[in-house]
């Protein structure tokens, strides 16, 4: 409705406009034409009575005094001109002359010449005024021509445009008053037909899943809110049993994602201890004198990774989260270098920014950061004929940074925005846990993980932890 309103108020305007247009344009056309033919009539009287022969010789010592006479009589000022287009006499004042062309342009005389009628007007502009410009042959009384009658006519506006705002003023006010009395019933029509649909609607925004929702009724509802109504209240119905078997089998998902992701966590320690074992077996020298040392430190690996199974295990056993975390202060260099030592491939290389950079992490929960995204490298340069992965240790600004950087086959654009969804894998074993796993604990500690990667090129994770610099103490390996 406003917007009709609106419409028809536009539409009406730009009619009227173009109306008070065309008018101005047919009166302005319609004068000059009643002013050219009382001047052409005073000529031709003025060539019947004059005593000189009727030619272009004579039209100066004809219209001499003649020319002003008629001019003050038709109040109008006009140029007489020979066939040539040469200025012969005006009826304006010597000083106002200037404004007047001496010789006419050969476009005037051309068109004048073929056109039907033998008169030809001309529009132009002058000083931000439009003006016109009639031309007609002056004939002696054989119809001959002998001159050219220029009749300049300035079109004076002023009247017309003043009527013209005065209307679109009274038109404007009109219309303002129909646009709120519009508004005012498309206000209360609108509010009178959707009080019923008020009430659904609060009904929609209350709706839902994880409580029972109440149906609607409404007295005396009209037949399209009415099957609104029991199309809403069958849906109640069947959203109360879709949420029952929602649950359900939600429950059942979380058993299986928590038994999937259980044997993901556990499995990593595995490979590595399995690796720790068999390199021990075949490195293994009674004889070698540093044998104790070694043996400390195969152990060492083995109880680490062994403590890391026992935490997974206990967590699920209280059907609970993963690991809780057991914050400490801890030397983050030591720590990720530690957890390298279970792995036995020599293109892994270790650079540290300095020997001692301290936060506050769970250590076994960033154990299982660096061994994740290391075993992820490893898994990506079995095809690359000079493998090399890069782990390195820095500060910067408040954070500390953990790159795994590798020269493997890389990561395409499509598998990028899903390298760190649960269950989403490249490879062709393997559940797809272990990068979201390692989102989630970077996220518990206010950090960040993000990665590079080009295809055929290599693949670069940096985390980012919260730094803390606690007295030197405290520190623990």
């Amino acid at each position: 409705m406003i917007l009709l309103v609106f419409i028809a108020s536009v539409l009406i305007a730009g009619v009227t406009i173009y109306q008070y247009g065309e008018q101005s344009k047919d009166y302005h056309q319609i004068r000059l034409e009643r002013k050219e033919g009382q001047i052409k009539q005073s000529v031709s009287y003025t060539l019947k009575k004059t005593t000189y022969p009727p030619t272009t010789e004579n039209l100066a010592l004809i219209f001499k005094d003649e020319i002003y006479q008629i001019a003050d009589v038709q109040n109008v000022n006009f140029n007489i001109y020979d066939l040539e287009g040469q200025l012969i006499k005006s009826s304006r004042p010597k000083f106002q002359n200037d404004s007047i062309s001496i010789c006419l342009t050969a476009e005037v005389l051309n068109n004048l010449s073929a056109s039907a009628d033998k008169r030809y007007v001309e529009e132009n502009s002058a000083a931000g005024d439009k003006y016109q410009a009639s031309y007609t042959y002056i004939t002696d009384p054989k119809f001959k021509p002998i001159g050219i009658l220029n009749l300049p006519y300035f079109e004076d506006n002023s009247f017309n445009n003043m009527e013209l705002r005065e209307f679109l003023f009274r038109l404007g006010g009109v219309y303002l008053l129909m646009l709120v009395i519009a508004i005012a019933l498309a206000y209360f029509i609108s509010k009178y037909i959707t009080r019923s649909l008020q009430n659904i609607s609060d009904k929609l925004n209350q709706t839902d899943l994880t409580k029972r929702n109440e149906k609607i009724i409404i007295d005396d509802a009209s037949e399209e809110i009415a099957k609104l109504i029991s199309s809403y209240n069958g849906m109640i119905d069947e959203l109360e049993q879709s949420a029952a078997k929602l649950a359900r089998s939600e429950r059942e998902q979380a058993w299986r994602e928590m038994a999937k992701q259980v044997a993901h966590e556990i499995k990593n320690p595995l490979t590595p201890m399995r690796l720790s074992v068999q390199s021990f077996e075949r490195k293994f020298d009674a004889n070698d004198p540093d044998v104790g040392k070694k043996v400390a430190e195969y152990s060492k690996t083995l109880i680490q990774q062994i403590d890391t199974m026992s935490s997974i295990a206990s967590a699920f056993s209280n059907f609970a989260e993963m690991p809780a975390q057991q914050n400490e202060t801890l030397n983050v260099v030591k720590i990720v270098k530690l957890a390298l030592d279970i792995f036995n491939e020599n293109y892994i290389h270790f650079i540290a920014g300095k020997d001692e950079i301290i936060a506050k992490l769970d250590r076994t929960q960033l154990i299982r950061v660096v061994t994740n995204l290391v075993k992820n490298a490893i898994q990506a340069v079995p095809e690359v004929a000079s493998p090399r992965i890069l782990v390195s240790v820095t500060e910067e600004e408040d954070f500390v940074k953990i790159s795994v950087a590798d020269n493997g086959i890389g990561i395409v654009d499509g598998f990028k925005d899903k390298i760190f969804e649960p269950k989403f894998t490249t490879k062709t074993s393997g559940m797809g846990l272990g990068l979201g796993m390692v989102k989630n604990i970077v996220e518990t500690y206010r950090g960040t993980i993000d990665f590079t990667s080009q295809p055929k090129k290599g693949t670069v994770f940096t985390v980012r932890f919260p730094k803390e610099q606690p007295p030197r103490a405290n520190i623990k390996d």
